[in-house]
């Protein structure tokens, strides 16, 4: 299964400082999530690409913000995992305040995809950033992913159970379960994409639904 719109994505710059960010121009999406939630895999596989976002065998290792353009100057955004497991305390400080400046500053952001491992969701370091996304506010579609490694109620119970446990943010949070292994969600995933990229195929897949 592949979108073409999204499988153009092509990798243009990093930024490791707020001045070596890139002008804004298009609308943005970032993924962020915890260093071993699957993030480079699920835009890997939301792209229809098998290595534009690396993925390291060391989770923690992406010490970057990195740019994907997309057609009509719109990017994705790969956001260093959180929670590193080996890293320095003061390297975690720098990147912390490196990503909220991103977050904070940045006038094109559409939205965050936030990526959890269905198996452990609403860590610490989750609700974290669902608390700082709700006071932004900043909309926010959870990826439950790993979502093949349970049976389907067992992910329709943990979907029910996350968002219950959500801050009360109305509508700016939305959830779904998602692999990035087989393509489980991948279609719901595009929706909400094309709804923050404000693409018309969004409004016509809402009529349908």
């Amino acid at each position: 299964m592949m979108n073409h719109y999204y499988q153009q994505a092509s990798f243009v710059q990093s930024a490791t400082t707020p001045k070596t960010l890139p002008k804004e121009s298009g609308f943005e999406v970032a993924f962020a999530g915890r260093s071993n939630s699957g993030k480079s895999s699920t835009i890997n596989r939301a792209c229809s690409q098998k290595s534009l976002a690396r993925t390291s065998k060391t989770p923690g290792r992406t010490q970057l913000i990195n740019f994907f353009t997309l057609p009509e100057g719109q990017l994705l955004v790969d956001l260093p995992g959180y929670g590193y497991a080996k890293v320095p305390e003061h390297l975690k400080l720098q990147w912390q305040k490196f990503i909220e400046a991103y977050l904070t500053t940045r006038g094109t952001l559409k939205g965050l995809i936030l990526v959890m491992d269905i198996r452990h969701p609403m860590t610490v370091f989750d609700q974290g950033l669902l608390k700082w996304a709700e006071y932004q506010p900043l909309p926010v579609h959870i990826l439950l992913n790993k979502a093949d490694k349970l049976s389907r109620g067992a992910r329709q119970s943990t979907v029910l159970a996350v968002r219950k446990a959500l801050p009360q943010a109305g509508n700016q949070v939305t959830v779904q379960s998602f692999s990035a292994t087989t393509g489980l969600g991948l279609e719901d995933l595009w929706l909400k994409l094309d709804e923050w990229f404000e693409r018309p195929t969004a409004v016509v897949a809402k009529a349908i639904h």
